[in-house]
C-alpha cells in the first residue's frame, strides 16, 4: 500500500502512563527539596503554561514559587541536584544501568498502547516514529523492552531542544518522509497530551507553512479516571484553544476513524 501520512508520537501521556512516574517523581523532587508536594493538578496548571516540558526544570519552577510564595528562608536546589534526586526516584539508580537493575518508579509504568498498533498502521499506509522530552534510555526502555520495535525512529531529551521548539519534529518529519518538506509531501501529524506538544506543530508550521501539519491532542490517562470529566473536557478544550485539530480519547481511535480522510492533502 502506498504511504498517506506520517504520524508522530509524544511519548509520555501517549504510549505510556506517567502519573505514577514521572509525574510522582516531579512530587517527591519538590517536596524533597522545599517539604510541599504539589497535586497532579498543580502540575497539570503550570504544564497548560506551554513552557515546562522537562519535568527537570519543572521541578525547579515549583520549588521556586513554593519559596517565594510562603517568603521560605532556604536555597533554591542547583539544576544538578534537582536532576540526581528525580533520577534516583525514577529509575531507583542510574539511567546508564542495566534496565534489570531499575527499582523506581519506571516500574509503575502502564502501557496505553500495544505494539501491533504500530503494525495496523504501518499496513493503513502511515509512517510512524517518535518526538519525546523523555531521555533516551526511559524511551527506548518503552519502546524496545516493553513494545518489542525494532529500531524504533525515535528523537529524544538528549536528539533536540525542549518541545515546543519543533527542531526535533522537523528533523524526524524530514527523516521519515525521505522527501523536502513542502506542499508535494505526505501530511504529517504529531500526537501529544499538552499544549507544548500543540505548539510545536503551530511552530513547525511557521517555519515551513507549505507543509501539511496536523496536530492531534489527547488528554492524559489520569483525566480519563472517574469523577475527572469536568476536569478533562477543561483540558481538552485548552488544548483545541492552542489549535489542537483533533481530538482523540486515546491513540487507539486511530484504528476506528478514516485514515484517508484524516490525511487528505
Amino acid at each position: 500500500m502506498n504511504n498517506i501520512g506520517v504520524i508522530l508520537f509524544d511519548i509520555d501521556g501517549v504510549i505510556r502512563s506517567v502519573e505514577n512516574s514521572y509525574r510522582l517523581s516531579l512530587k517527591k523532587t519538590v517536596l524533597e527539596f522545599c517539604g510541599w508536594e504539589p497535586s497532579y493538578q498543580d502540575i497539570d496548571n503550570a504544564k497548560n503554561e506551554g513552557i515546562w516540558n522537562n519535568d527537570w526544570d519543572l521541578s525547579l519552577e515549583l520549588i521556586k514559587r513554593y519559596i517565594k510564595r510562603k517568603n521560605l528562608n532556604i536555597n533554591v536546589p542547583s539544576r544538578k541536584n534537582i536532576i540526581k534526586c528525580f533520577e534516583g526516584f525514577y529509575f531507583g539508580g542510574k539511567s546508564n544501568e542495566d534496565s534489570k537493575d531499575w527499582a523506581g518508579f519506571i516500574n509503575n509504568e502502564e502501557l496505553l498502547v500495544e505494539g501491533e498498533f504500530f503494525d495496523f498502521l504501518s499496513a493503513n499506509g502511515i509512517i510512524w516514529g517518535f518526538v519525546s522530552g523523555a531521555e533516551s534510555a526511559s524511551a527506548k526502555y518503552v519502546l524496545e523492552k516493553r513494545l518489542k520495535l525494532n529500531f524504533p525512529p525515535l528523537i529524544a531529551m538528549e536528539d533536540a531542544p525542549d518541545k515546543p521548539n519543533p527542531e526535533g519534529f522537523i528533523y524526524l518529519a524530514k527523516k521519515l518522509s525521505k522527501d523536502k518538506l513542502g506542499s508535494s509531501n505526505l501530511p504529517i501529524a504529531y500526537i501529544g497530551d499538552t499544549i507544548a506538544d500543540v505548539q510545536t506543530v503551530l511552530n513547525a508550521r511557521k517555519k515551513i507553512p507549505s507543509q501539511k501539519f496536523i496536530s492531534i491532542g489527547v488528554a492524559p490517562p489520569h483525566l480519563h479516571l472517574e469523577g475527572r470529566k469536568k476536569e478533562r473536557s477543561l483540558y481538552e478544550s485548552k488544548l483545541r484553544e492552542v489549535g489542537a485539530d483533533l481530538i482523540l480519547n486515546s491513540v487507539n481511535d486511530l484504528i476506528n476513524i478514516n485514515l484517508e480522510f484524516l490525511f487528505k492533502p
